[in-house]
């Protein structure tokens, strides 16, 4: 069985899942998690979105720890570098897979 994360821990959860409730960041984690490293300009055109929001999450997920950051010549590298934001997602993708699963098979009737 788990044990519960003391209290004083509990707002360093709340921010980790701030910091995962935003569908840009996490389809810009899906990407480099799907494809590799990646700088900013592969992310912009990967996720077509501008340079400016790219970078803002990118800089939102490097402060939290979640993505590392590489520096190459005058371009910047990015890659996941948190172990447990894989497990993490396929845990909730397959709920969210079954429950829309279940919820169609309730409204098909």
């Amino acid at each position: 069985m788990l044990q519960a994360l003391p209290a004083e821990l509990l707002e360093h959860v709340a921010e980790r899942f701030r910091v995962l409730g935003d569908a840009t960041r996490l389809s810009i984690i899906r990407t480099l998690i799907d494809d590799g490293e990646m700088n900013v300009g592969e992310l912009v055109e990967r996720l077509d979105t501008s340079q400016a929001n790219v970078s803002k999450h990118l800089r939102t997920l490097h402060d939290a720890g979640i993505v590392t950051r590489r520096a190459e010549g005058t371009s910047a590298y990015y890659s996941v570098t948190d172990p447990s934001l894989l497990p993490m997602c396929s845990i909730v993708c397959d709920r969210l897979r079954e429950q829309v699963a279940d919820d169609a098979r309730t409204f098909s009737v």
